[in-house]
């Protein structure tokens, strides 16, 4: 029975001012009409029912994903106490749907990326299922074939092909590569069996646990004692003893040391949405390539992105800037310095 675990607990510092550590990426409309968080659902919704979809998240999102997710139930609502990276979270939701369901096949999928070819997406998700269901010790992950020599992404090198599946190749893969410079990017992308890696990963909930247990043995066994407590005492119990966990992301705990690892290669228009710049990729744009959002408007401009949360904007004989502006303040700068919004964050906090 295949689950969805949708991981929103990240930050998203990467769109400050608009996007904050009280209102993250996650649940802000930055390429529809839709919050990144509400796509991800409606996206999975076509295969899976709402009653099987979860979502991980910091007790300060809880509010949000109420508020934006009205139709999913309490229950599918898993809590941590405090971030420690991703293999305790992803171990604590395997414990948790386990409970629900058993013997589920869970897919762990970001909350905040975008993918344009939804159907296609859908096809690969659930062969990764099927081949799954045929091999319980397996990690099936998705890989996006690049397009571009990309810094911004870690990598994903394959091997042989183990079979196919309604039109989805199964690959071996070979191993994990971190964000490579551009001189690394330029080869992998001439080499041709290399892919980003989006941190999509499909498994049995036992695989984790089993995993958990042999690579991260005190995160499981803390996890297998909150697991244990009865309702009444469950809240207070993973409180006090949640923080025990190892802080370890799952690429580094348990990826980089299983095996049976495959990788489905997928072409459906997927982006991460990591920068301003990705945004003004999908935003609609006028005749002279300006980009807004909100209360704008502009004069004798070109090139700009421009996004008003409230207040009106008014730009005039403007070229190659951005303007942010959010509940607290007014951010202007060159376009070709967006990537330096985290720098700049930092500060002046």
């Amino acid at each position: 029975m295949l689950c969805a675990l949708i991981m929103a607990g990240g930050k998203g510092t990467r769109f400050w001012p608009l996007s904050t550590e009280e209102k993250p990426k996650q649940f802000l409309k930055l390429v529809g009409d839709d919050t990144m968080i509400q796509m991800s659902v409606k996206r999975l919704e076509k295969l899976i029912p709402i009653e099987r979809i979860f979502i991980v998240t910091g007790m300060r999102y809880m509010g949000l994903i109420k508020e934006q997710l009205p139709n999913l139930p309490f229950k599918n609502i898993i809590v941590e106490p405090v971030g420690k990276n991703t293999a305790p979270c992803i171990a604590l939701s395997a414990f948790h749907i386990n409970k629900i369901y058993e013997n589920a096949t869970i897919a762990v999928l970001p909350s905040d990326h975008l993918i344009k070819d939804e159907d296609n997406f859908l096809k690969v998700l659930n062969s990764a299922n099927e081949f799954v269901e045929k091999n319980k010790d397996a990690i099936v992950t998705i890989g996006m074939k690049p397009d571009r020599p990309e810094t911004g992404y870690g990598y994903i090198n394959y091997g042989d092909m183990n079979c196919d599946i309604n039109g989805c190749e199964v690959r071996e893969v070979k191993g994990f590569v971190e964000k490579p410079d551009l001189h690394k990017a330029k080869e992998y992308l001439k080499n041709g069996n290399y892919l980003w890696n989006g941190g999509m990963f499909i498994w049995k909930a036992t695989n984790i646990l089993k995993l958990t247990k042999r690579y991260l043995i005190n995160t499981f066994e803390v996890l297998s004692e909150i697991a244990a407590t009865r309702d009444e005492d469950y809240n207070r119990v993973l409180k006090e003893k949640y923080n025990n966990v190892d802080s370890i992301s799952v690429d580094f705990g348990i990826m980089e040391k299983a095996k049976d690892i495959y990788v489905i290669p997928g072409d459906f228009g997927w982006d991460d949405v990591g920068s301003w710049e990705a945004v003004g990729r999908y935003r609609e744009k006028d005749s002279f390539n300006n980009v807004s959002m909100g209360n704008v408007k502009n004069f004798d401009c070109s090139n700009n992105i421009i996004i008003s949360s409230g207040k009106p904007i008014v730009i005039s004989g403007l070229q190659d800037i951005f303007v942010v502006e959010s509940d607290d303040m007014i951010f202007v700068g060159k376009k070709d310095g967006m990537e330096s919004i985290r720098e700049l964050k930092n500060r002046i906090s």
